[in-house]
């Protein structure tokens, strides 16, 4: 071989021999990779568990997790995560449910967030944590009402409790606020926006004057404008004498013997039109109010309000329970009562019930079964033929063969005692029948055959046990009737037809009754007894009568079987009919025409009176002009909207100072206006934990819209998604939310409150869900901009906010 040709074998023999190595190397170090990513797995699947198995949620689902990543394909590690989460979020749920039941709301918060650190995305944790913020809300309603009550001031008492009832109607809060308010007086029929000054006395008396100088002087009186409508007739005569009487109640009386009605327009402007239905189509206020009914039914709810309120525009949602009405402001507040009266817990009562069959049964059977019988049988001839009648003479004790019974010698006593209980508890709501079936459904076959010879079969099937069907009603005295049936069957024997099919005859015993008890009393129903005695003797004629010796010349079967059904009922009330309070059972609904009703600030006990209310007193004689008090010193005076006619607005005494002073009282101090905000969040979390942190506002000025910017360390933090928050919610009212997260470490964020109004008292303005990521002694979240404005677009001072600073623990 030439040496070159050995030389070119040679490489090619050593360049093969380290590619095969490369080879095996690289094929080692990956089969080593994948048996340490599946050996990782298999460790923190284990240590998964064991934290799960020591309660320890949050580090077992992150092992799980980590499981996961090192084999994304097993699905045995899938499974179990998913398992382990859902689980460990229905328990928190459940136990966050109980603490805010119970009032505990630090601990159903935290529970919550536990929630939406195993599940950022949970609609129950988030609705749970809103849920918490509004009953904060509403005590803080609550404090501020009572606060309001004992200054005497009943307006904002009111206005407190018309925002309770609209997000809470059936709340405790608006309860107690409720029945607070109630205790001192009866809800108002006038809007409560009124200035004080149409709470102020007077005493006035007017005869056959014109009704342009009654409201003259009512205007000069209380600084109050009035404009009235161009069919409103100023010239026409009216008498009016009251003392010592609100200038509420004095308008009301005298647009109410007038044939007129009045809208407000602010706190110190009233409207005067005729009461027509012209008119009161063009200038009655309307409100839409819907009513998400917790008990009642909608549609029953709805013809009620049809019935006494006359509301034409209803509207009926079968889905949520809810009904819609379109209604004057006067009929809404009827129609709010009426809701209540109905929307309330139907009454349930617990029915204990035991239910005994005994059965007892004595059997004895004693003495000697003689032969009852003896038969004589003559034997074939011996020849095998026929017997004749020659064989017959010749008959003897060999060709005469003998049957005869049995003798046999019973000795048996039996006795059974049997018992069938049934103790059911039965929960039935008022008016509602329950059934329990104990026993089994037995097919009874029926065979039916046609005139072409097709025959068919069907299967129906019989209640064959224990059957009971209770019906209670629920009475205010704690008196539960209850309508009872009572069936027992059994199947006592089969009968096969022609056909083969087989039959079932039943035995049943059957009871029913109609009972009244007490709240826990018992009542015990029995007599359905079956009794049956049988005697049954075989004995020899004459030798077996015998007194005693009887036993050995016959036998004697002695069957007793007695059957007795035992039922026993106890009502226990689980929660019976709420009687109303007086104030919600009988009430003023104004007239056939109107649902405006009189005020109830007439005063009638003399005595003194406070200087802000001292009467004004204006007599006025028969075609003599009333005596005016002096106009104000022009200084002093403030230019308003007075009295017109025409329809026209012309100018008329306007309000007194006083009246005018509270209007942008305060407006002058900014930091009175100022909102502020604050971080609420975790001091330390884990990597790899997903936590939330809410930002807190309050406003001393109602707040309409609220755009902010957001600083994180995206280093150590990733934002996993943001939530509104409830504080532009207040009211029930209706937002618009926008977001924007830049990975960089910026969140931009717009919220924006639809309708009028605004939000001031203190909840969650956004809620931002995190997930660590490295550890770091203080990853900072801070309110880089908050610009809030007004209803009108006024901006508001705000306070700085400080950074909140999270640990994030290796």
């Amino acid at each position: 071989m030439p040496s070159r040709l050995k030389k070119l074998l040679l490489r090619y023999y050593a360049a093969h021999r380290l590619l095969g190595q490369a080879l095996r190397t690289a094929c080692i170090v990956l089969l080593a990779g994948v048996l340490l990513a599946g050996c990782a797995g298999a460790l923190a699947f284990r240590d998964g568990k064991e934290f799960l198995s020591q309660d320890k949620v949050v580090e077992g689902l992150a092992k799980l997790q980590e499981a996961m990543v090192h084999d994304p394909h097993n699905l045995e590690y899938k499974k179990a995560y998913l398992q382990a989460r859902e689980r460990a979020v229905y328990v928190y749920l459940t136990q966050a449910d109980r603490a805010a039941e119970s009032g505990k709301r630090s601990d159903a918060e935290r529970l919550y967030q536990r929630v939406l650190a195993i599940d950022a995305s949970n609609d129950r944790a988030y609705a749970g944590l809103r849920n918490i913020e509004r009953s904060r809300l509403h005590d803080q309603l609550l404090k501020e009402g009572k606060a309001a009550l004992e200054k005497k001031d009943l307006a904002s008492a009111r206005l407190k409790l018309a925002t309770l009832r609209t997000e809470d109607p059936a709340g405790e809060p608006a309860r107690m606020l409720h029945r607070e308010i109630d205790e001192q007086t009866a809800l108002p029929s006038m809007d409560s926006s009124l200035a004080a000054a149409y709470r102020k006395l007077i005493t006035i008396e007017f005869k056959d004057a014109p009704l342009k100088q009654v409201f003259e002087v009512i205007s000069r009186s209380s600084g109050l404008n009035f404009i009235f409508d161009k069919d409103v007739k100023l010239d026409q005569k009216t008498s009016v004498f009251l003392k010592r009487s609100a200038i509420e109640s004095v308008v009301h009386f005298t647009l109410l013997t007038n044939q007129l009605e009045q809208q407000v327009l602010d706190a110190n402007t009233i409207l005067i039109y005729p009461n027509t239905a012209a008119k009161l189509k063009d200038y009655q206020e309307m409100v839409v109010k819907s009513f998400l009914l917790a008990n009642a039914d909608a549609k029953v709810v709805a013809n009620t309000l049809k019935t006494i309120v006359k509301s034409r525009d209803i509207v009926v949602d079968e889905k949520l329970n809810m009904v819609i009405v379109r209604d004057s402001p006067d009929a809404i507040k009827a129609a709010e009562k009426l809701v209540a009266l109905h929307d309330v817990p139907e009454p349930e009562v617990m029915l204990e019930v035991e239910i005994l069959e005994v059965k007892r049964t004595r059997l004895m059977e004693l003495g000697i079964q003689w032969p009852s019988s003896l038969a004589l049988t003559p034997l074939p001839s011996t020849t095998g033929g026929t017997l004749t009648l020659d064989d017959l003479r010749n008959v003897t004790s060999k060709t005469v063969g003998a049957g005869v019974g049995p003798t046999i010698i019973r000795a048996r006593k039996e006795d059974g005692d049997a018992n069938l209980l049934a103790n059911p508890r039965i929960r039935a709501r008022n008016h509602e029948k329950a059934k329990i079936l104990i026993g089994e459904r037995v097919p009874n076959i029926t065979t039916t055959a046609t005139a072409t010879g097709f025959v068919s079969e069907s299967v129906n099937y019989i209640d064959v046990g224990l059957k009971l069907d209770v019906e209670p009603t629920v009475y205010l005295d704690n008196d539960v009737a209850i309508k009872i049936s009572l069936e027992v069957s059994s199947v006592t024997n089969q009968i096969k037809t022609q056909s083969g099919s087989i039959a079932y005859q039943i035995g049943t015993r059957t009871a029913s009754t109609v009972l009244r008890l007490k709240d826990g009393e018992n009542q015990v129903l029995a007599g359905l007894i079956n009794d049956e005695d049988r005697r049954t003797g075989n004995k020899v004629p004459g030798l077996g009568e015998l007194p005693i010796l009887g036993r050995l010349f016959g036998s004697a079967i002695d069957d007793s079987q007695k059957t007795e059904i035992v039922l026993s009922i106890t009502p226990h009330l689980i929660r019976n009919i709420q009687r109303p309070d007086a104030a919600m059972a009988e009430f003023r609904s104004g007239t056939d025409s109107s649902f405006r009703t009189r005020p109830d600030t007439i005063t009638t006990t003399p005595g003194p009176v406070a200087p802000s209310a001292a009467p004004v007193t204006t007599a006025v004689k028969m075609n003599t002009p009333p005596t005016t008090p002096k106009p104000p010193t022009p200084s002093l005076a403030v230019p308003t909207t007075g009295a017109g006619t025409g329809g026209g607005a012309q100018s008329s005494p306007g309000a007194t100072p006083d009246a005018n002073a509270a209007i942008g009282g305060g407006i002058g101090n900014p930091l009175s206006l100022a909102a502020q905000a604050q971080w609420q969040g975790p001091a330390s979390v884990k990597p790899g934990e997903t936590f939330a942190v809410q930002l807190r506002v309050q406003s001393n000025q109602p707040v309409a819209s609220m755009p902010m910017t957001i600083g994180f360390d995206s280093k150590t933090l990733q934002v996993v998604n943001v939530a509104e928050g409830i504080f532009l919610k207040q009211g029930g009212a209706q937002t618009t939310f926008t977001s924007k997260v830049d990975p960089a470490g910026i969140i931009t964020l717009q919220s924006t409150r639809t309708g009028a109004g605004g939000a001031t008292l203190p909840a969650d303005g956004v809620t931002v869900n995190f997930r660590a990521l490295a550890a770091t002694d203080a990853a900072q979240i801070q309110l880089l901009s908050l610009s809030p404005t007004g209803p009108a677009n006024q901006p508001i001072v705000t306070k700085p906010t400080p950074p909140l600073a999270i640990r994030v623990q290796p």
